[in-house]
């Protein structure tokens, strides 16, 4: 496992967390839909209370039907009153038909808002990541970021849109039922409150010893599926190396921690409603015997009775729903909490003031004393100085490490120098905006990337305002022309998500044709020929002449071959610049550049 993942990994589960805060803050994404919360609110404070009020006329009915039967056993002329009963029992439609509409619209209405939140949330995380530096994505994780976005976002999209309604309706239900149960009798309502702090003493030792284990269980969940995104996407060397084993048994170890504290948490959030049911059971048999005691003695009705046994189990039920709720919504702060982070990671120094980039850019590149590291304590580059006429054709070589893709990287402004200056055209590339600088610049790179869709859309990548014609000028310039109508759907045919339907020569000379298609001032190419046979390279090579004609371009190669005819080539070792000149003046030196050069034509 690579350091950057073990520090991407214990960084994150060593934050601390602030529950109060995320809660604060997550509260801050429903404050723009204040008035749909209150209607949720009213809708389902009135969904309870139309509800509470059935045992009530439901236990009139009972007491109805109990004296037509007991004054009929003393007096057979005395009858049921079917019509009393019958206008409780229509009464009592109604009020469930209106619980049920109310229910109906809150629901509605709650789910619009939760989905809204979640869709305002990914939108967050993707500006985020346009605007977070490569470090970032060079130390953490990508399955992290993921799970973030997804299973995260997920999380409190669906507590929104059950667990809130759900913590209103049992907020009503509890007040209701209990001022119901008062209006029937308050010696058995103090029984029945008795369970309360049982309960709820019992319930808050569980949530305290639950807590740690959810926020734990969602930080293991980015860790299985960053390994799960991270086997994917390198199944091939995976399975050529062997190493399935390996990777069965790191994800094993992933999968256990996730396991262990998963189902502690999940064990513990389990017992809450068996513990809640015990002691409202409890409850449940003494207000019972107490009920039916008053009874014998007249001080309350038969249906009294029946009314507030159905209200104690009606008590129990939200109290335990309550509970339930504020265990989901730690898992639910805990999410946000992910989230949150990720949003408040440093960014990109901004450069929105910054001057756009002229059209009219000529390709002068100065390199003056410029030093970087990725980390301070492993500078790549030390006093590196170059400069570049426009039009030029720069080759870099030098062994692996040596800094020259680094160099790349910094010229299109991917990373900052640490200190000395780059200029283009005389002007310091920092002050000009990432994205019109970038503008300028085409890139091919020696790993290819290309989307899921067709060929055509893949070229025109490049320009996004490109006809098919030019789309098709530019296939035939790079010689995808020549391999294209050979495949099922000829420039139409789409690219699965890896691009495995197309061979790894086919993918480079697809991203030539794009970089060729974007007409760019400034020519990169990172080892762009080398994953072509010998005869495609030499036409690569012919078109790349075309397209470099009267543009500054930077050859980073390492079959020095391929660079013989550039205008300058600077040698690099240890990101500093140990040699340049030209292909003969470099061999009749007898240096650096001819070890180089000899070594790939020894014997």
């Amino acid at each position: 496992m690579s350091e950057k993942r073990k520090h991407g990994q214990v960084a994150m589960g060593e934050k601390p967390k602030n529950f109060k805060k995320s809660l604060k803050r997550l509260w801050s994404y429903l404050s723009a839909y204040k008035i749909k919360i209150i209607i949720v609110v009213i809708f389902a404070a009135a969904s309870a209370g139309f509800g509470i009020v059935g045992p009530k006329l439901l236990g009139k009915a009972t007491t109805r039907l109990f004296q037509g039967v007991m004054g009929r056993m003393v007096d057979a002329s005395v009858g049921i009153d079917f019509n009393y009963i019958s206008g409780i029992l229509l009464t009592l439609a109604g009020l469930y038909g209106l619980s049920a509409l109310f229910s109906y619209i809150q629901g509605f209405v709650m789910s619009g808002v939760s989905m809204q939140v979640s869709y305002n949330m990914r939108n967050q995380i993707i500006q985020k990541m346009n605007r977070m530096p490569f470090k970032y994505f060079d130390e953490t994780n990508h399955g992290e970021v993921l799970s973030r976005i997804t299973n995260d976002v997920d999380t409190v999209s669906n507590t929104l849109n059950q667990s809130l309604t759900q913590l209103i309706t049992s907020a009503t239900t509890v007040i209701g039922v209990l001022v119901m149960m008062l209006s029937i009798s308050g010696t058995m309502t103090l029984v029945a409150l008795l369970s309360i702090p049982i309960s709820m003493i019992l319930v808050m030792m569980i949530i305290k010893n639950s807590q740690k284990y959810f926020k734990g269980q969602q930080a293991e969940l980015g860790h299985v599926n960053g390994h799960i995104e991270e086997s994917f996407s390198g199944h091939i060397e995976i399975k050529a190396f062997g190493a399935e084993a390996e990777r069965a048994e790191t994800f094993d170890g992933y999968n256990n921690a996730l396991y262990n504290t998963s189902w502690k948490a999940q064990f513990l959030s389990s017992m809450m409603m068996p513990v809640i049911n015990i002691v409202g059971n409890l409850s449940y048999v003494a207000v019972t015997v107490l009920g039916a005691t008053l009874a014998t003695r007249r001080l309350i009705e038969v249906g009294d009775i029946q009314a507030f046994i159905q209200y104690v189990r009606n008590f129990t039920q939200p109290i335990g729903q309550l509970a339930n709720v504020s265990n989901i919504l730690q898992q639910t702060v805990a999410a946000a909490e992910r989230v949150f982070e990720f949003l408040d990671e440093a960014e990109e120094i901004s450069d929105a003031e910054a001057d756009a980039v002229t059209e009219d850019v000529k390709g002068h590149v100065v390199f003056k004393n410029v030093h970087f590291g990725y980390t301070p304590e492993r500078v790549v580059i030390n006093n590196f100085s170059a400069e570049v006429a426009p039009g030029q054709k720069v080759a870099i070589v030098g062994p692996t490490g040596a800094g020259k893709t680094t160099m790349v990287k910094l010229l299109m402004r991917f990373y900052d120098v640490q200190n000395g200056d780059i200029l283009l055209d005389n002007r310091n590339v920092k002050s000009y905006s990432r994205h019109g600088l970038r503008h300028q610049f085409g890139m091919v790179l020696q790993d290819t990337w290309l989307y899921n869709a067709s060929i055509m859309e893949n070229i025109r990548y490049g320009r996004l305002d490109a006809t098919d014609e030019e789309v098709i000028e530019a296939a035939k310039s790079a010689h995808v022309d020549s391999f294209v109508h050979t495949l099922p759907g000829g420039y139409h045919m789409i690219l699965n998500e890896d691009a495995t339907n197309v061979s790894q020569g086919q993918k480079q000379l697809i991203t030539i044709a794009r970089a060729i298609l974007s007409d760019p001032k400034v020519m990169i190419l990172d080892e762009a020929t080398s994953s072509v046979d010998t005869r495609t390279e030499k036409q690569i090579q012919s078109a790349m002449l075309k397209l470099m004609n009267n543009r500054t371009s930077f050859i980073i190669a390492h079959r020095l071959s391929t660079i013989r005819d550039a205008d300058l080539i600077l040698v690099m070792d240890k990101g500093d610049i140990v040699e340049q000149g030209n292909h003969e003046t470099l061999i009749a030196q007898n240096g650096f550049y001819y070890d180089l050069y000899t070594s790939q034509f020894a014997k």
